[in-house]
């Protein structure tokens, strides 16, 4: 089932138990989801906790997450157990009561980016960014439900970044790898090579050389892989520490049974294997960096054409909790940035931006037109809207946007809720309702026989609900 060359390699690595690794991963993957706190405070069912993660849980069993409406609402996000322990370096390494601006460089399809956010409050900027189109979109998707207004999405190469000299005080390069920790997966398995191993240790070298410049003096740069291989893993840390000023940063592992602490001339690693703990294959390591190689000056712009009129500012006032200086209009599109303006624009200038923050409405005709986005920001007003609360099949028929008939709605928009969290708004137009779903998004599948649907079950949940 696996390569030769990968058996005898393991098999040479010391802190790696070759055959019981080899049977786990002839196992299931495990199921794990992080929830999201300004969301949803559930927990699921016969569920146990991700040890290192505050709002990580295992599930026993695989559920559909597209015929769950909370997943479609930011409630919770489907993300790899092994992955959530960037919450704890991120947490021995960073001062989160600082002003903080945290890069997450290989950022697609979102499970770390929503993490980061989470972790550094709203009031610190977090970029997230992806350098292949298609999965920035994914990437801009995710965060949009999670709903957290201090993410600016960008779609750029690691290079790009060396235009902001000394800006972030975080770097997570979660690298682009081998991906032997996923061996569970025909495909990772079927596109694994020594050769494209090969390849990857030296596309990651690049990544950490063109993106070490902005970070700023004592700043820390989080590399992580989903690979056992030294040679992408440990050797390459030590590669780049000894060509640039900066040192390993341990970390305390010793409260979370499980975790492989890896020593390798003076670098500091850490190794998830499968069959040590629940969780993917996966290493983690944090670089500080010593020296300074310069400073991104922030200079004050006022740039007429982005400044929102009286009006603007009164209706983001009216319906959300961001304040007026984030407020920024594009054309006919009105949003509020995730930090400083300034910061905003000279990011702007500099990168190319995807997802500007939080698109909360566009004027058009003189009428206010409200976004999906404003719909599932954490940041929306509870008595913005009216809400309508609707079953699990009414719910399902939104996100295939079909249409449906909703019994007293108030005329005009609306948010149609399930178990009382946003899904998105409906527009009442007298004679029938209209279905704001964005088309992009919609699902194609249907919603099996009542009773029958492998939706996440949550601890009080009504049965019969």
């Amino acid at each position: 089932m696996f390569p030769d060359s990968f058996i005898l390699r393991i098999s040479d690595q010391k802190y790696i138990d070759a055959p019981a690794l080899l049977k786990t991963l002839e196992e299931p993957s495990p199921v794990s989801i992080r929830i999201n706190p300004s969301k949803w405070d559930g927990i699921p069912a016969d569920a146990e906790p991700v040890p290192w993660s505050s709002n990580g849980f295992y599930l026993k069993n695989r559920p559909s997450y597209t015929l769950d409406p909370l997943f479609h609402s930011g409630c919770y996000y489907p993300q790899e157990a092994s992955g959530m322990f960037i919450e704890q370096v991120i947490r021995q390494t960073t001062d989160l009561a600082g002003d903080l601006r945290v890069l997450d460089l290989c950022a697609a399809p979102g499970g770390k980016s929503i993490l980061l956010s989470d972790l550094i409050g709203p009031d610190n900027l977090l970029v997230a960014n992806e350098a292949i189109r298609a999965r920035a979109g994914i990437l801009a998707e995710t965060l949009t439900k999670w709903g957290s207004g201090n993410t600016l999405v960008t779609q750029n190469d690691p290079a790009a970044f060396g235009r902001l000299p000394g800006y972030f005080d975080v770097i997570v390069v979660d690298a682009p790898c081998s991906g032997e920790g996923m061996f569970r997966s025909e495909i990772a398995l079927k596109e694994w090579s020594v050769s494209n191993a090969l390849h990857c240790s030296e596309r990651q070298k690049r990544i950490l050389m063109d993106v070490w410049p902005a970070l700023k003096e004592n700043g820390i740069l989080v590399y992580s892989t989903c690979t056992f291989n030294p040679g992408e893993n440990e050797e390459n840390i030590k590669w780049f520490i000894d060509k640039n000023e900066a040192e390993c940063v341990p970390i305390n592992v010793s409260g979370f049974r499980g975790i492989t602490e890896i020593e390798f001339e003076g670098i500091y690693g850490y190794g998830f294997y499968p069959d040590k703990l629940k969780g993917e294959g996966f290493f983690i390591s944090a670089i500080r960096k010593t020296r300074s190689q310069g400073k991104t000056h922030i200079r004050s712009q006022r740039k007429t054409e982005l400044h929102p009129g009286k009006n603007d500012v009164a209706v983001a006032g009216k319906w959300t909790n961001f304040s007026g200086d984030r407020i920024l209009k594009w054309r006919e599109e009105i949003y509020a940035v995730p930090y400083q303006m300034n910061d905003y624009i000279n990011l702007f200038q500099n990168l190319k931006v995807v997802k500007a923050g939080t698109k909360l409405f566009i004027m058009k005709n003189n009428d206010v037109l409200p976004t999906h986005e404003l719909a599932l920001s954490q940041s929306l007003k509870t008595d913005a809207f009216p809400h309508k609360e609707i079953d699990l099949q009414k719910a399902i028929a939104y996100l295939r946007r079909d249409n449906f008939v909703l019994g007293n709605t108030p005329a005009g928009w609306n948010i149609v809720t399930w178990k009382g969290v946003n899904l998105g708004f409906v527009k009442n137009i007298g004679n029938r309702v209209n279905n704001y779903f964005p088309v992009e998004w919609r699902i194609r599948m249907n919603l099996p026989e009542p009773g029958s649907e492998n939706i996440i079950k949550w601890k009080g949940d009504d049965p019969l609900h």
